[in-house]
């Protein structure tokens, strides 16, 4: 009966999902006030009957719970036992054999709980029909801090912003499944409050859900209510509040006239690649796999990069001479741009001879971009990343703003194309305010007076 109830309570798409360190139904009334509604909770046999006890008291609150089952031991028999303890569904963790999902489903078919493979990004099944799409891999959201202290610079010469956005983009542009990113905070670290709330909306602004993981030492505090732990949890939850109060803008599309055709074999799903060069210019732009090529993946676009040229169909070439037929300017690459090899299946960041090979197409790619604006121009944002986005009907223009340095940004200005009336700047720390808007030569111009950690300034 309470199985049935939890899965009653929210779909997987309105999962928000949390690492939970604990099973002491006491630590529940920490949700209170937040909108984590979905428990990852490591299986453990002998602890079957604490589990049992806390998901049932989980479904009370209306709280999904999932067991993460990791590739050692039995693991049809751990299915077994986390169904028969009642919890609402399965976390494949790890890289399990192929077909793994598919004897664990049919071992438990009589429960039918919810399967989830949160493997390596090599592995995820984009064209598949999962609840939810969940990869273990990622890096550390955040500005990179060289060893002297100072921020390191990439091949766009601004700082380096480690970020997940450019591989979500890339996934999100194969469908709507819902998307997770469970990578864990670095080891031995004690994160900083600001970290967090950047870990969130880097994978937030992109339409994915971070899965909310703890370190060490801030669970010791939190379950300890120490106040300053508390006040940040809070802080945690007001951000993860902000995302799940808009979530009609997850239907919001790439805005943006610039696309670029990548090949997950070519290093799409790859963190630092020529998306990532792209979106740290600020430069709005629309990831599109090989295998998505169509007309319609170019409406509106009016310049291209395509990375791969050898590996295109006859067909998929059809559309992009289509593209150029119709005016649009596509920047095709020489053989030597292609990777000599795919990236291996354990492998999210560019190694250094393909950090090297990525410098001349950026310089290619920067060259052909120039001064444009391609959607949206930015302003005094170098410590931050955006991303532009349009309503289904075309009338909406979102712009995503994440913040990673450890202080607000002020005075930040946009440039978008197309002439809007009335602009509204929506945070987690001050709610909704109306922001003046004035022509410019590009379209529409607004200021924004400070960002401290996220933002979304919405045009209409």
């Amino acid at each position: 009966m309470l199985f049935a109830l939890a899965l009653a309570l929210a779909s997987p798409a309105d999962w928000v999902p949390v690492r939970w360190n604990w099973t002491d139904p006491v630590t529940l009334e920490l949700l209170q006030g937040t909108p984590v509604n979905c428990l990852l909770l490591k299986w453990d046999p002998a602890r079957a009957q604490a589990i049992t006890d806390f998901a049932a008291q989980a479904a009370g609150r209306q709280v999904t719970t999932l067991a993460v089952i990791e590739p050692k031991g039995d693991t049809l028999e751990a299915a077994r036992q986390a169904v028969r303890a009642k919890l609402t569904g399965i976390v494949l963790e790890g890289e399990f054999p192929d077909g793994t999902a598919a004897r664990v489903r049919d071992a438990t078919a009589d429960s039918k709980p919810v399967i989830i493979e949160m493997t390596t990004r090599s592995r995820l099944k984009l064209d598949g029909a999962a609840p939810v799409l969940a990869t273990n891999q990622g890096v550390w959201a955040g500005v990179q801090v060289m060893e002297d202290g100072h921020a390191k610079s990439g091949p766009s010469g601004t700082p380096w912003i480690d970020t997940n956005s450019g591989f979500i983009r890339a996934v999100r542009a194969w469908g709507e499944t819902p998307l997770w990113l469970g990578n864990l905070p670095p080891p031995n670290t004690v994160v900083s409050g600001e970290r967090y709330l950047q870990a969130i909306g880097d994978a937030a602004m992109v339409g994915a859900r971070w899965v909310v993981a703890l370190d060490a030492d801030f669970a010791k505090r939190l379950r300890e209510k120490d106040a300053s732990a508390l006040k940040q949890w809070r802080r945690m939850g007001q951000h993860l509040q902000f995302y799940e109060s808009h979530k009609e803008w997850r239907t919001f599309k790439p805005g943006g006239k610039f696309a670029l055709v990548q090949d997950v074999k070519d290093g799409a799903l790859l963190s630092g690649g020529i998306l990532d060069m792209i979106a740290v210019k600020h430069t709005p732009v629309r990831p599109v796999p090989r295998q998505r090529l169509s007309p319609a993946a170019f409406k509106d676009v009016t310049m291209a990069v395509n990375v791969d040229a050898e590996s295109l169909t006859p067909e998929e070439k059809d559309v992009l001479r289509s593209f150029t037929r119709s005016g649009g300017t596509l920047l095709t690459g020489p053989p030597g741009w292609k990777a000599h090899t795919a990236p291996g299946a354990d492998q999210i960041t560019l190694e250094k001879q393909e950090m090297e090979r990525l410098d001349s197409i950026w310089k290619e790619v920067n060259s052909m971009i120039g001064r444009r604006n391609l959607g949206a121009r930015l302003f005094n944002v170098s410590t931050m990343l955006s991303d532009l986005l349009t309503s289904p009907d075309g009338k909406e223009a979102l712009i995503q703003l994440v913040n990673f340095a450890d202080y607000p940004v002020e005075s930040v200005t946009v440039h978008v194309l197309g002439n809007y009336k009335r602009a509204r700047l929506y945070s987690p720390e001050e709610g909704e305010r109306t922001l003046e808007v004035y022509k410019n030569d590009e379209g529409t111009g607004v200021d924004i007076d400070k960002v401290s950690v996220c933002a979304t300034l919405r045009l209409d």
